[in-house]
This record gives C-alpha cells, structure tokens and sequence, in this order.
C-alpha cells in the first residue's frame, strides 16, 4: 500500500486506511493499554506501510518514556545475533520503538557494565541482551540497570525475562532426522560451550542419543567458524566409525563439507552432515545442507512484544519459546550398506 501524496503520511490518513478513528491511532501511538491486540497490530501495520513517522519528541513527553530499546549483542558477526538484532529492530519499529545496539564482540573492548552505562545514558525504556555467553549473563547480574532486561537464552532466568528458539526442539529434530536414516554413530562438532546456544544444543544432543540409546561419543568444541571445521576434516585421514556429524551451525556444517571434499570423502555417501541455523547459503553449497531453520522474524516479534509489556506494567505474554524447523536437503542420507 504505496503513498503516493506528496505529502508525508499523517495521522487521519493512518486511521482512514487502518479502518479507526484518528483518536484510536493517538491511543496506539501512545502505547494506551486497553486497545485491541488486533487493532493495534492492524494501526502499526498501516504505520508502517505508510511510512508515517509521528512525532516522537512530543509522544515521549506525553508518555514519560523514550521510546527507545537498547540492545547488547553479544557478537554481530554470527549470523544467528546479527539475525536476531536485525528482527528485534524490525519488529521495534513496527511497534513506534527506535533501538540503540552495542555488541561486545569479546576481548576487552567494551565490558557489559560499559555497554549498559553506554545504552542507559541514552534513556532506554529497556534492554534486550542477545547471544549471550555465560559470563555476559553472570557480569548483568551484578549491574543495576533499572528497566526491564530480557535475554534471549534457551532456558528461564531467574531474574531476567526470556525468549527463545528452542533449541532443544531444534536439536532433537536433527538426530532423529538422522536417526530415522539408519546413523548409530553421530558425531555433534558444537559452538563454544560459553555460549549459552552452544551449550543448550550439546545438552539436548546427548539428551536424544541416550534416549535413542546410540553411541554417545565426546563431542568436539568449535569456535562457530566454518575454517575450524574445515581443519577438523582436514584432519580426518581414514573413514571414521561415525556415519554423520551435526554441527552446531551451518558456517561449521559448510566447512566440514568443504574439507570432507577435500580429503576425498563424500558427503552424504560417506558421512552425512547436518547444520543449524538456515543460513541464505546453505540451500546453495554442494550438496545442500540438510538443517534447522531459526524463525527470527517470529523471535524478534516476541521479544519486542515482552520487553512492551514489562514497559506497560501489562501481563506478560507466555510464548517463550520459538518453534524450530527441520529443512531436509541432499546432505544427509542413509549409511552405506555395512557402515
């Protein structure tokens, strides 16, 4: 729905098309909590296909708040972060919600008590943490922040607000995915078990191998980089007793195609490997990649929604956990006969 006035948008061509009064769309603007969730959703899609951009000085003023959402990311290089920010921004927006972002990226450039003082100072309504290591969420545990914090994590927090993937749902879908196939013998290559991510996968990896009552080998810590994996199957010089590997993203997963390749092992013949994420590239490597499709636009939704509802004193919604998504491809097949 195109604007085609010269004009910018305003405030009774919004009501017009959402089908409300221009007092309705005020109320939405101004976050009034006793509006319909169907008509709010309804007034912020019409916002956004307009393009219309209220005046948030004078709406601050009017509602005491800032408007505004602050985000630490733990890294915005992944993609799993940087997709996670990018929907947390998206959805903010739709909502009348700017957001500020800092990430760590590790090391000392920025510690967590600097990344909040920095977003704070900016009057922040509110904080989400992304990506999160298990230091990061130990050091915001001694930090009085003073707005409502919500971590994405995998499990619930005592003191904080949750949403998430779920990873366990996501993990169990790949081994019985493999499973189903005929594999016994699985290797997991996981994430850098700080990581919360990481170390939820590597759980719900041996959680579902018992279960299956499969050979539960140790696992193989990775740093998420496609050229770790790539030198760990560099490193492969004979067929191993394991007939597939799930790999704790699909950068890791593209690395261990490429260096299975280059060894001279084929995959799926020889071993069949699965990743986590849906990464754009994985429906396009050689062969592609059987793995777990993240729905961050659904994540980010959910985390914007919670975080509006600690700001509004409203009930909190309950949806905690994101539906994960198993995406079979050519990467994955049953063992060769006697494997």
């Amino acid at each position: 729905m195109a604007n085609t006035s010269a004009d910018k948008p305003n405030i009774r061509q919004v009501a017009q098309l959402a089908g409300v009064s221009h007092m309705t769309v005020s109320r939405v603007l101004n976050d009034y909590p006793y509006i319909k969730e169907a008509t709010r959703r309804r007034v912020l899609e019409v916002i956004e296909e307009l393009d219309y951009r209220p005046n948030m000085a004078a709406r601050a003023l009017a509602t005491q708040r800032s408007q505004r959402i602050g985000v630490l990311v733990e890294s915005a290089v992944e993609f799993g972060p940087t997709s996670t920010l990018r929907a947390v921004e998206s959805a903010a927006r739709l909502a009348g919600y700017s957001v500020s972002a800092i990430a760590l990226r590790g090391g000392d450039e920025i510690t967590p008590q600097e990344a909040v003082d920095n977003l704070t100072t900016q009057g922040i309504d509110a904080l989400c943490v992304v990506a999160p290591r298990s230091s990061s969420i130990a050091a915001l545990r001694k930090i009085s922040i003073g707005v409502p914090v919500l971590v994405v994590k995998p499990d619930k927090d005592p003191t904080f607000l949750t949403v998430s993937v779920d990873q366990q749902e996501g993990t169990t879908l790949a081994v019985d995915h493999l499973v189903s196939l005929g594999h016994r013998d699985i290797l997991h290559l996981a994430g850098p078990l700080d990581w919360l991510d990481a170390r939820a996968r590597e759980r719900a990896f041996h959680a579902r191998a018992k279960a299956w009552g499969i050979r539960e080998r140790p696992i193989v810590v990775g740093d998420w980089t496609a050229d770790f994996a790539y030198d760990f199957a560099k490193g492969i010089r004979e067929l191993p007793d394991y007939t597939a590997i799930f790999a704790g993203n699909d950068d890791m997963a593209v690395g261990l195609i490429h260096g299975l390749a280059d060894r001279g092992f084929s995959v799926p013949d020889d071993l069949s490997v699965v990743g986590f994420d849906d990464v754009p590239l994985s429906a396009h490597v050689l062969p592609p990649l059987t793995t777990i499709r993240q729905n961050f636009h659904a994540l980010g939704v959910s985390a914007v929604d919670m975080l509006r509802a600690a700001i509004e004193k409203r009930e909190i919604p309950r949806v905690t956990r994101i539906p994960a998504e198993l995406l079979v491809r050519s990467s994955t097949a049953a063992p060769r006969e006697g494997r």
